[in-house]
């Protein structure tokens, strides 16, 4: 099979940008989040774009203590997103 034919049997890529999404902030100390706790606490619930752009306004040394929960669209959208998975989908938003 070509790539071209692996592309075209592929699912179209389509991401709902207004999905219902809530927006999590890990509690931490120095920087590292405290796992021991009760887990993340609610910073926004609104779309997953509403999420995706206060992710990133946040400074990107504190990104690994977000997440961002939403109903999975497979194939690029997890349940839910770590700060990896976040920038790249912040990065393919325009295209998606």
């Amino acid at each position: 099979m070509t790539d071209d034919e692996a592309h075209k049997a592929e699912p179209d890529s389509h991401v709902n940008f207004n999905a219902p999404a809530i927006l999590r902030k890990w509690p931490s100390l120095n920087n590292q989040r405290r796992t021991e706790s009760t887990g993340p606490y609610l910073l926004i619930d609104g779309t997953l774009d509403d999420c995706i752009r206060e992710f990133m306004a946040k400074p990107e040394s504190t990104r690994h203590l977000y997440e961002i929960q939403t109903a999975p669209q497979p194939p690029l959208v997890t349940e839910i997103l770590l700060s990896e998975h976040v920038a790249e989908l912040a990065r393919l938003r325009e295209f998606l």
